[in-house]
């Protein structure tokens, strides 16, 4: 029986091997297919029919996107709005995570109980009054208005908590012995700990900001201020829509958190392989 079971194998190796080749190019084909169209002319375009290899590759795609909108200030204006965001983070995330994870003070349960509560409300129910919010400070159409109202976040102070909450008691305690402040114990003891998290809420909260598009298409109200998603809208005019330039601007617009990607991702697998001993 174990003889018939082996020789099936290899017929099994192969049907598992087509299944998850099926999966991975449904899973990769919208984005092949866009880098198809951001090098199709306008011809392909209005072909009629969807084109997946361009009849020529029209590589002067990605120099006219260059010239038919400001797209250099959508792609500064990307950087700064998910940079500054993304530093916010680091800064407030951590700090907050240490505190819920290694202070006692009244009512900490509560208080953390009543922030990850603030998950489960969706975005489009606090849109409105951050929107209200946001005008009464003079901030639309700003980068204060497209930065602070996401200084910091409920789910990265619940990563930060949850990776400092296995950091021993003893090395804190020994450092206050040794004279040391909250804020010399947080910057020496707790941060070089928590570098691999660290990076996975930085590489997470960049690829989120720099992709998001409903609060820039609410607070912006000047072509200037746009980022490169709200930016790409300029191309999607009355009679028509210049897709190959749309998809361009996509191609563009993945490439930056790509490369954060790769220089971030031995500590992204460190951050997950940590979780997973924990």
């Amino acid at each position: 029986m174990s003889a018939a079971l082996h020789a099936r194998n290899p017929l099994a190796n192969v049907a598992i091997y087509g299944v998850l080749a099926i999966a991975v190019l449904l899973a990769i084909f919208p984005f092949l297919y866009m880098i198809s169209l951001s090098l199709q002319s306008d011809a392909d375009l209005f072909s009629g029919v969807p084109v997946i290899i361009p009849t020529q590759l029209q590589f002067s795609n990605y120099i006219d996107i260059w010239e038919r909108a400001p797209f250099a200030r959508f792609v500064l204006n990307s950087f700064i709005i998910a940079g500054g965001i993304t530093a916010l983070h680091l800064i407030f995330d951590p700090l907050i995570g240490y505190v819920f994870a290694k202070m006692q003070f009244p009512g900490k349960r509560w208080m953390f109980a009543a922030l990850l509560s603030t998950l489960m409300l969706p975005f489009f129910i606090r849109m409105i009054p951050l929107y209200i919010l946001t005008a009464e400070m003079g901030w639309l159409n700003t980068y204060q208005g497209l930065i602070m109202p996401f200084a910091m976040s409920a789910y990265g102070i619940f990563l930060m908590r949850q990776f400092i909450l296995p950091i021993p008691d003893e090395l804190i305690d020994a450092a206050r012995i040794d004279g040391a402040g909250e804020l010399r114990i947080f910057f020496s003891v707790i941060l070089p700990q928590i570098r691999p998290a660290m990076a996975t809420l930085g590489l997470l909260t960049f690829v989120f900001q720099f992709n998001e598009f409903l609060w820039p298409l609410i607070v912006v109200s000047t072509t200037e201020m746009r980022p490169i998603t709200t930016g790409l809208t300029l191309f999607n005019q009355e009679f028509f829509t210049a897709w190959n330039l749309t998809a361009t601007g996509g191609v563009i617009l993945f490439f930056p958190s790509f490369v954060l990607f790769l220089f971030t991702q031995r500590y992204f697998i460190r951050s997950v392989m940590m979780s997973g001993m924990k």
